[in-house]
């Protein structure tokens, strides 16, 4: 019986090798190829600046988690001071709280010391409320050059600006805030709005049809930072 079985594995081992294969090893399935065309989703990053606010925050909270969105708010430190249990809850809620300095400069018009104290004093505000350190500026106005890149890579500050700006700080109405990002979205676009910094009321009203025409056309949403 053991000579049979003996004469048997070797038999198999010969197909195996004149087959041009290696026998498998045990309990291990044979891995899966990936489907031909695959394509990965298509994603949007949302952003919101100048905030906290305690009226329009609040609201656009409600919204993303109503239709369970995250988004990346870039806070003013000078803000977070005033009202930081807003901040607190962006935080909770799963949002990313980032540095968009303490009190909104043209960090391109700024002193060494000063850009220093803009971002470390914001820092300190947003990691009272978060305990966690901010990875990411934006600069105020999207005001970039050489020197603030070097200055901001010194504070270990990534900088993250954005590619879709509707330019909803202005009012301009909530249908043209809507049709201003719907028609200029592409894959991996950020998206400028603002919670904070004045009347953000047609920002808020436009949020919810510009969430559900992107969660429609197959977007996701990822954080910036």
């Amino acid at each position: 019986m053991a000579g049979r079985m003996i004469r048997l594995l070797v038999a198999v081992g010969l197909i195996a090798m004149l087959a041009g294969c290696r026998p498998q090893a045990a309990g291990r399935a044979p891995a899966a190829a990936a489907p031909r065309g695959a394509v990965a989703a298509k994603y949007v990053v949302l952003t919101f600046d100048d905030g906290p606010s305690p009226q329009y925050t609040a609201q656009v909270l409600a919204i993303l988690r109503r239709y369970g969105v995250q988004a990346t708010f870039f806070e003013l430190g000078q803000n977070v001071r005033k009202y930081p249990s807003v901040t607190r809850k962006v935080h909770q809620q799963g949002h990313s709280v980032q540095n968009h300095t303490y009190s909104h400069p043209d960090l391109r018009k700024v002193s060494a010391a000063t850009f220093r104290s803009q971002i470390q004093s914001a820092d300190w505000y947003i990691r009272a409320q978060t305990r966690s350190n901010p990875r990411c500026l934006r600069p105020p106005y999207g005001g970039v050059n050489a020197t603030v890149r070097r200055r901001a890579a010194a504070l270990h500050k990534s900088i993250r600006l954005w590619t879709v700006d509707p330019r909803d700080w202005s009012r301009p109405g909530t249908s043209v805030i809507t049709r201003r990002v719907l028609s200029s979205v592409r894959n991996g676009s950020v998206i400028l709005l603002h919670d904070g910094g004045g009347n953000r009321s047609q920002t808020v009203a436009a949020l919810p049809t510009i969430l559900r025409t992107l969660k429609a056309r197959g977007y996701t949403f990822r954080l910036a930072c």
